[in-house]
């Protein structure tokens, strides 16, 4: 395979009906005259988690059955008009900029709840999947849920770390926290999680430190100044690993690489994505973000007034431990191009960027290079 210059792919993007996220359509990446000789690694086409001769299982991106059951049984009697009118006016609030005091009321919050549960589980889900990937062994017992919503990021974890015994949350919001309550009531692991309500900095002052700090779409609602000050409060709450998940857009990429510049300094180091502790390579226009995709129920689809049965959610995230990680793969930064004679693929890795082509020839190679998809680790 040959390892050739990189240079932003061309791209069209447009705003996404709900809460600013991006959809995408890619189109075909540029070729480049030339190769680099010797100034990066070769990346064999294999799947890190496989290539390391161990299978780890990842986690379903769709909500488990025991949040499906508890939020079917919320929305008996529920408009759905009403709900999809909510559910809109939320969403335009947090597009203008503001955050989840439009949330209000039970009704309100189950409205959010509906509209962007889902795609914030699938999200954190996929973001969990690539941290078990890195660090198979990774088995915390307590876990704080930072700005915790309706507990979305609280049941992803649960699902992936059956380890977890002891969860925290807090939010400032008591409509969300209430749902959030009533969705757990018949969970078998989550009906005796820690919920308080209080001011971010305030609250996490009082939290106990845990294995496991995870904040997700919560950072974009405060100030910048004290999202400098959350992140440095959340790292000295973590005991081992701390995830932030934000929207795909380049504002949230952006809260994401200022936080992780901030805490790198502080002493952490990355898990995921990235593959080394090095600043972000990528240059503006371009950004790191993935997409997962999710089924979309017939009451998500009412809600958020679509046809398509399924629905892409765009997010970024950043996984930072207190120890340096044995093995970080390469990382694929956009959906391959595959092609009768070669797939060429953009990555991110030890030592930069790449836009690396497996050619046809290379038989074991390009068949394990056709099952890449954007966001793997790849080694």
């Amino acid at each position: 395979m040959i390892f050739l210059p990189f240079s932003p792919c061309g791209r069209r993007w447009r705003e996404a009906p709900d809460e600013g996220y991006l959809s995408t359509k890619t189109q075909t990446a540029e070729r480049y005259p030339s190769p680099v000789t010797n100034a990066l690694p070769r990346v064999r086409a294999t799947l890190s988690h496989k290539g390391r001769g161990k299978e780890h299982k990842m986690t379903s991106p769709d909500l488990p059955a025991e949040l499906k059951a508890a939020l079917d049984g919320k929305l008996r009697g529920f408009s759905r008009s009403d709900a999809a009118g909510r559910a809109a006016s939320i969403s335009k609030t947090y597009r203008d900029g503001g955050g989840s005091g439009a949330i209000r009321s039970e009704a309100d919050a189950l409205a959010y709840a509906l509209a962007r549960m889902p795609a914030t589980y699938a999200a954190v889900t996929a973001s969990l999947n690539a941290l078990v990937e890195i660090r198979p062994d990774f088995a915390p017992k307590t876990l704080l849920d930072v700005g915790a919503g309706p507990g979305t990021a609280t049941w992803a974890a649960a699902e992936a770390f059956p380890s977890l015994q002891d969860f925290a949350l807090w939010d400032t919001n008591e409509a969300l926290r209430t749902l959030a309550l009533d969705l757990v009531r018949d969970s078998t692991r989550l009906r005796q999680i820690n919920y308080e309500r209080g001011e971010a900095r305030a609250a996490l002052a009082k939290a106990d430190t845990a294995d496991l700090v995870v904040a997700s779409y919560m950072i974009g609602e405060i100030s910048d100044a004290e999202q400098r000050a959350l992140a440095e409060l959340m790292w000295a709450k973590t005991r081992d690993t701390l995830l932030v998940v934000e929207p795909g857009t380049p504002a949230g990429y952006a809260r994401i690489i200022a936080l992780r510049e901030r805490l790198i300094a502080l002493g952490a180091h990355v898990a995921a994505p990235c593959p080394h502790d090095g600043d972000c390579p990528l240059q503006a226009p371009d950004w790191c973000h993935f997409t997962q995709r999710l089924q979309r129920s017939r009451a998500h689809k009412q809600v958020k007034g679509a046809e398509l049965p399924f629905e892409d959610e765009k997010f970024a995230y950043v996984a930072l431990t207190r120890a340096p990680v044995a093995q970080r793969p390469s990382r694929v930064l956009a959906q391959p191009t595959v092609s009768k004679v070669e797939i060429a693929a953009k990555l991110c890795t030890p030592e930069g960027l790449a836009f690396t082509k497996v050619p046809r020839r290379a038989k074991a190679d390009y068949a394990a290079a056709r099952r890449w998809r954007w966001g793997d680790a790849v080694s």
